[in-house]
């Protein structure tokens, strides 16, 4: 038994004698250049790369048995050698486990390739400059073929070793890959790549790191839009029996510096617990999908934005499509935005659909981040927001087809679209109701110390410059939108059944219609914003009908209305200018107005003037009188212009009298001065017996004041203006007894005339004199 033992084991070593003089003639007296020719032809024929080998190959023997590639480059078909190579490396090692070759097996236990270098180009046709190398490859034996192991580690029939393809390590070091699209006029360049697998084996799932830099350039520009420092962790399943390769447990980093923000980083993380591939049928899948976000910008400071989005994932390239199911985005404050896209014709004409919902929000923290909250009346506005609707579109444009909005209590539903480049909006609304009167910047302190001095108010209007609009977003965009609401509220005015169109294209935008209930009456109106003057143009023209005073008074001034009825109004008013401060400097145009069925409330004209005409003729009225003025008819026209409002018509018919008047407003100053005058006139429903002499004296009333001032002191009696018409009366009636005295000493001087000129000669003659002294 022992000297059986002893042969063995001197077999044995001999034959490991014999394999290590093996190895050490082949790596000593065989020169590995030799085979440079037939590894430069082979390659020629299974991929037409034109290969060249400028360094040397050489055999490695310890601590592995292996060879090595130096500075290599190689061309595709259509290329020259003056041209840049297509790939190219510094230095490729391959190296063997040196027991499995005692069983008649090959095992790969590294491979490495350092300082490759690829140039990928897609021409201005969209061809790919590697196209011509996949279709070459294509007609060849099939990757899985050529490099499937016996599972069993047995050797085929017609092979005399079998290839157990376990690679113990695969490295790629210090790599670079550099992309051009001429139609996009895009260059990409990922730099530092560095990929490590380990196990690599067809069979079963290994893993697989990596990690890289990525520049991203437009065409002829040398600093970088972007810079991406990208990483790779997961694990690998290639499947070369059945074309289906998947990854698993898979992560990808990034962290992205824009250049239009200089020093803030993007970070992007994305993890797929699966990603199945099947590139012979263009069919991919995501499942557990989760990107998460972490958003820099300057107006955030140093504070970053996370945001996560989940997500599944189906693609079908042939059929070009793609579809993202139960989307999931989650952020601070709240958010949470789900829905699904399909998008279609992927490389022909993009299109896609999907729903949208998002979740009760409040926007106002969000506005915060950006500086982009607006000052409003009331800071509990955009707190409640929400909305879902079914989407369409295309990269350029997205629809919403069948919104429900809700935004502060108010519900809206409809359409809503426009392109993502802000070039067009269009909408068709409708809403149950707006109070827009929270949403309106804050109302300024009275100055109460300054308001009575003259011209304060203009002053204070010029330095409103941080008051103008912004009307650049308007410029060149299109637009078309209806909005109907139940009601509406605005500058207090309460609105019900508010139709209102919009349209508008370039620099020019027309309010097409406006049409609401209000007060019991109805509103008209249209109007046009036209950027194409400097400064910008506004134009509105409104249209009142049998609207109830007394509510829009005490709406707009907060008041008591001093007036109820109905009011009728048409005009047309224009004003120049960007900032509604100075509106008024500039406003210009015409109103015409007149009131039905009104009265004015606290006062009896009647009354007054009657008690006057009886204490005059030293009587007492005994009448009982109401409380108000009724009036039959209450007629003014307003000519404006350059901010100051003139009326010389005011016609205001009180039973038996008469009132009129005439002045001027300065909607700048809010200073007015008006001259009103009360007459009586013959009537049968006058109020009382006048004297037919009064009924010839005006009493004159005097207004000048300030809008800023208390009612109370605005007007006063015009004792100047009633002596001059009372003086003009007695010269009247002085000169009409003059003028009677003289007609009948002309009747008198004309009798004898006609018997002797014939009948109508002294009536001719008296027509004559008459003329004369009038």
């Amino acid at each position: 038994m022992r000297a059986l033992l002893r042969a063995l084991l001197a077999v044995v070593g001999v034959l490991g004698l014999v394999m290590v003089a093996a190895v050490i003639y082949v790596t000593t007296f065989f020169d590995p250049n030799d085979l440079k020719p037939r590894l430069i032809q082979v390659v020629r024929d299974q991929s037409g790369l034109e290969l060249a080998l400028e360094g040397p190959l050489s055999w490695s023997f310890y601590p592995r048995l292996g060879v090595s590639v130096s500075e290599a480059e190689a061309w595709l078909p259509q290329q020259t050698p003056e041209d840049a190579p297509f790939v190219a490396f510094d230095q490729a090692e391959v190296s063997l486990a040196f027991a499995p070759l005692l069983r008649g097996m090959i095992a790969i236990e590294g491979l490495t390739l350092d300082g490759m270098r690829l140039n990928l180009e897609r021409d201005a046709e969209g061809h790919g400059n590697w196209e011509t190398l996949l279709e070459r490859l294509d007609g060849e034996e099939a990757a899985e073929q050529a490099l499937a192991p016996a599972a069993a580690g047995v050797a085929p029939e017609e092979a005399g070793m079998a290839v157990a393809l376990n690679i113990a390590s695969v490295q790629l070091r210090g790599g670079q890959i550099s992309y051009v699209d001429r139609r996009q006029d895009l260059r990409l360049q990922a730099e530092s790549l560095q990929i490590t697998g380990t196990q690599v084996n067809p069979s079963r799932a290994f893993p697989l790191r990596g990690d890289f830099t990525l520049r991203t350039y437009a065409e002829g520009q040398e600093a970088p839009r972007y810079t991406s420092e990208v990483g790779f962790d997961g694990r690998v399943r290639l499947g070369f029996g059945d074309g289906r390769y998947r990854l698993e447990d898979t992560s990808l980093t990034t962290r992205t510096e824009l250049a239009i923000l200089d020093g803030h980083r993007q970070r992007v993380d994305l993890r797929l617990a699966e990603l199945v591939a099947e590139p012979a049928l263009g069919r991919y899948r995501a499942e557990g999908g989760r990107l998460e976000l972490g958003l820099s910008h300057p107006r955030l400071g140093e504070t970053e934005l996370p945001l996560s989005l989940a997500f599944v994932a189906d693609a079908d390239l042939r059929g070009q499509e793609v579809m993202l199911r139960e989307l999931e985005l989650e952020g601070p404050d709240g958010l949470r935005l789900s829905g699904n896209l399909t998008a279609s014709q992927l490389f022909e004409a993009p299109q896609y659909t999907g729903q949208v919902s998002l979740a009760p929000i409040s926007l106002r923290p969000w506005l915060s981040r950006f500086d982009a909250l607006p000052a409003t009346r009331d800071a509990d506005v955009l707190t409640d927001v929400a909305l879902t609707s079914p989407l369409r579109g295309d990269p350029g444009q997205l629809e919403l087809t069948n919104l429900t909005l809700i935004l502060d209590g108010s519900t809206f539903t409809g359409r809503l679209g426009g392109r993502l480049d802000a070039s067009s909006l269009s909408f068709d609304l409708q809403g149950d109701r707006l109070d827009l009167d929270r949403y309106l910047p804050p109302e300024r302190p009275p100055e109460e110390a300054q308001a009575s001095l003259p011209g304060i108010a203009a002053a204070q209007a010029e330095d409103e410059a941080a008051g103008a609009l912004a009307l650049e977003w308007l410029q060149g965009l299109d637009l078309d939108g209806r909005l109907a609401l139940g009601q509406f509220r605005v500058f207090a005015l309460e609105l019900d059944e508010v139709r209102l169109g919009v349209v508008g294209e370039g620099r020019r935008h027309r309010l097409e219609s406006l049409e609401a209930r209000l007060y019991d009456g109805t509103l008209t109106a249209s109007g046009e914003l036209d950027q194409r003057e400097s400064p910008v143009r506004w134009t509105l023209t409104p249209r009142l009908e049998r609207v109830r005073v007394a509510p829009v008074y005490e709406a707009l001034l907060e008041e008591v209305s001093p007036l109820r009825g109905r009011l009728n109004l048409e005009g047309e008013l224009i004003t120049r200018g960007e900032r509604p401060a100075r509106w008024s400097n500039h406003l210009n145009g015409r109103l015409a107005l007149d009131i039905e069925d009104g009265a004015m409330l606290d006062v009896n004209v009647s009354r007054q003037m009657c008690e006057l005409v009886a204490a005059l003729e030293g009587e007492q009225s005994q009448r009982q009188w109401s409380d108000e003025t009724r009036f039959e008819r209450a007629q003014a026209g307003l000519v404006i212009r350059d901010g100051v409002v003139y009326n010389d018509d005011l016609d205001i018919a009180v039973p038996g009298i008469a009132l009129g008047g005439d002045g001027e407003l300065n909607l700048v100053t809010r200073r007015f001065d008006y001259a009103a005058r009360a007459r009586f006139v013959d009537a049968a429903d006058a109020a009382c017996a006048v004297n037919p002499r009064l009924e010839r004296v005006p009493l004159p009333v005097r207004c000048t004041a300030s809008l800023d001032d208390a009612p109370a002191g605005w007007c006063r009696f015009d004792r100047q203006a009633f002596q001059d018409a009372v003086a003009g009366l007695l010269r009247d009636e002085a000169a009409d007894r003059v003028s009677r005295e003289v007609e009948r000493r002309l009747d008198e001087a004309t009798q004898g005339l006609e018997e002797r000129l014939g009948e109508g000669a002294g009536e001719e003659l008296r027509d004559t004199l008459r003329g004369l002294f009038n």
